[in-house]
């Protein structure tokens, strides 16, 4: 079997009904993977897996990726029924009004409240799937833990000032947890990250676009700014994922990603 064979992986991703998050279900599940979906709305879920299910194999649990009873009963779910997983995909994320500053306010106008909810979404929506369903991984395995970061954890990205925090934060839970689980179980588990750059989700599509599909004046600067001239589609995600989920990367730990058209590498001259 090839290196980059995904078939029969045991899958695991959170904030799976989202617009990347949907995409990379589609596409695991086309490759033969077995995939589990952890999301927050049950009705939305439900449509989508009836859909899912002619695609493949795949479960699905509605809850809180921060409530920690509900992901020990997924635990539980999943060592019946599969008795273990090889992947665990860390998509859950999102932000709030107020962790954004508006162009009409400042920092001191920012909700603290906004600002502490979208942190723990953020990181501790990741570190506690983590937590809790890194422990099905099997002993002596190769197996494959990819958190979802953001260019908004590389750079200072004016007014996103939660989420990019919380990003950042999540850039180097993902750094150390690869250095000690790499240092205390070996090549067992490593832990990798992937950093979009500007893709069009149901958060973001309004503060980039008009109602018309036409370019906010923010959507210009970030057009300006990503040498490829456009935004990212969700399936320009899928080769990474594949990559990280895959035997391909069994040396690649503690990395970063980005899938941004350029924007890193770009100085703006």
């Amino acid at each position: 079997m090839s290196i980059f064979s995904i078939e029969s992986k045991r899958i695991v991703i959170t904030g799976g009904s989202g617009v990347l998050g949907k995409e990379a279900v589609n596409y695991l599940l086309e490759n033969g993977a077995k995939v589990c979906v952890i999301n927050r709305t049950p009705e939305k879920l439900k449509k989508l897996l009836m859909h899912w299910s002619e695609k493949g194999d795949v479960l699905g649990f509605s809850g809180d990726v921060l409530d920690e009873d509900f992901l020990l009963s997924v635990k539980k779910e999943l060592k019946e029924k599969w008795g273990g997983i090889d992947v665990l995909i860390n998509a859950a994320g999102g932000n709030k009004p107020g962790a954004v500053i508006q162009p009409d306010s400042s920092f001191f106008d920012a909700s603290i409240s906004d600002l502490r909810e979208v942190f723990d979404l953020n990181l501790m929506g990741t570190l506690l799937p983590t937590y809790v369903l890194a422990d099905l991984f099997p002993e002596g395995s190769n197996s494959s833990i990819i958190n979802y970061s953001s260019m908004a954890a590389d750079r200072a990205i004016t007014r996103v000032l939660g989420y990019s925090m919380a990003k950042g934060s999540v850039d180097i839970f993902t750094k150390w947890l690869a250095v000690e689980f790499a240092k205390k179980y070996g090549e067992k588990i490593r832990v990798n990250a992937i950093a979009p750059g500007f893709f069009l989700t149901e958060q973001n599509e309004r503060l980039l676009t008009n109602e018309d599909g036409s370019l906010t004046s923010r959507g210009e600067t970030i057009i300006a700014s990503t040498p490829y001239g456009r935004f990212g589609k969700p399936e320009e995600l899928n080769g990474v994922v594949h990559y990280l989920s895959s035997d391909a990367s069994r040396f690649v730990t503690g990395v970063i990603v980005p899938v941004d058209g350029g924007f890193s590498s770009f100085s703006g001259v």
